[in-house]
């Protein structure tokens, strides 16, 4: 007579933890790709309007994106390390890849169906001839594909002695790595934010301006924050040495804040 396998699932905290570890690794993988390396669309390039022309209200919202999924990511990690004793179960590395697929997968769900379709925030591709084409290709490749092998892993009984290539300490170093190269200025953006100390004076800024060979685009209220056009990233040691703090255009907190009072 055989007995039916049973499936245990993985522990409940194991289980959340890859699923927020994959939805974050979606987003960090939809922004770094399309909105970074191939450029082809920011979050909010769909919407129209003289306010989301402004370049600066693009890239805020693309970085408030990547902080959100920073959270997630952070409380994914926390998860996992919590779970970490449970990892040694029978089946738990395959349980939580087959979590992480799950994530992966659902974020571009989400994404296609609320992002592309009911909001129109944007579409893969804005400049393409059939934007749906692309909608689709990526809804189906990098949506449903992922979502239905991690369920199907998920389900799948765990063979004797058998152990995933996949380990808890790979899955962190991936999305470490991630969040660090979504944190990169996109390519061929001049434009930088820029913190200066406080005290320090408009005079001064000029001065740090000139010696980078960079121009003014936007000043906050402070006089503390600044935007400038710096084509050669290299003379930002100037701004430094001019009494800048914090000089970058991959909107980390500073960036996002300071266009955000603009």
């Amino acid at each position: 007579m055989s007995s039916a396998v049973v499936i245990e699932p993985p522990p409940k905290a194991l289980s959340g933890a890859g699923f927020l570890l994959g939805f974050a690794l979606g987003g960090f993988f939809d922004g770094i790709l399309l909105h970074q390396i191939l450029q082809w669309h920011h979050l909010l390039s769909g919407l129209t309007g003289e306010r989301f022309a402004d370049i600066r209200v693009q890239i805020l919202a693309d970085g408030a994106f990547h902080a959100l999924m920073y959270v997630l990511a952070a409380i994914g990690l926390a998860l996992l390390w919590k779970a970490r004793r449970q990892y040694v179960q029978p089946g738990a590395d395959r349980g939580l890849f087959a979590m992480v697929l799950i994530g992966f997968g659902v974020w571009h769900v989400v994404d296609s169906v609320v992002s592309h379709w009911l909001i129109g925030l944007h579409r893969i591709r804005m400049d393409a001839p059939s934007p749906l084409m692309w909608d689709l290709i990526w809804f189906f490749a990098f949506g449903l594909v992922p979502l239905a092998l991690g369920l199907w892993l998920r389900r799948r009984p765990p063979g004797k002695g058998s152990r995933w290539p996949v380990s808890a300490a790979m899955l962190a170093i991936a999305v470490l790595a991630s969040g660090a190269v979504a944190a990169l200025p996109p390519p061929n953006l001049s434009q930088v934010v820029v913190l200066f100390r406080p005290g320090t004076t408009a005079d001064q800024v000029m001065a740090a301006a000139a010696e980078a060979d960079a121009r003014v685009v936007w000043a906050d209220a402070s006089g503390q924050v600044w935007a400038f056009d710096l084509p050669d990233r290299a003379r930002s040691r100037a701004l430094y040495s001019h009494g800048a703090l914090w000089v970058g255009n991959s909107l980390l907190p500073a960036g996002c804040l300071a266009w955000a009072k603009g």
